[in-house]
């Protein structure tokens, strides 16, 4: 599968599109996390996943589509994971999109 292919199966789901857009203001959604700041550092697996009302395994499997789309990156720090925003890919990927909308000159 291309990365272009893993990109669109990463945003053809809601909550991945939402987990994208709680993760562009951590700090408004997660200011409650103590282990490490979510600005910084990024934000808990575990909180996401208490945040979307889903079980850890669930939101795992959403944060694993997007990292293999580039969209987030993500750090372990012992048991925990942390997650934060690839903004250069993601907007690598707006632009792809645009430009492989737009109507071409024959």
């Amino acid at each position: 599968m291309s990365i272009r292919e893993d990109q669109v199966k990463a945003l053809a789901n809601e909550t991945r599109i939402e987990v994208l857009r709680v993760l562009t203001d951590p700090a408004r959604y997660f200011s409650a996390q103590e282990s490490a700041d979510p600005v910084k550092f990024g934000v808990c697996v575990h909180l996401l996943a208490a945040h979307f009302e889903v079980s850890q395994p669930t939101m795992s499997r959403h944060i694993e589509l997007l990292k293999r789309a580039g969209f987030i990156q993500a750090k372990r720090q012992q048991k925990w994971t942390y997650c934060s925003r690839n903004e250069a890919a993601l907007t690598d990927y707006a632009n792809w999109l645009k430009a492989s909308l737009s109507i071409q000159d024959a």
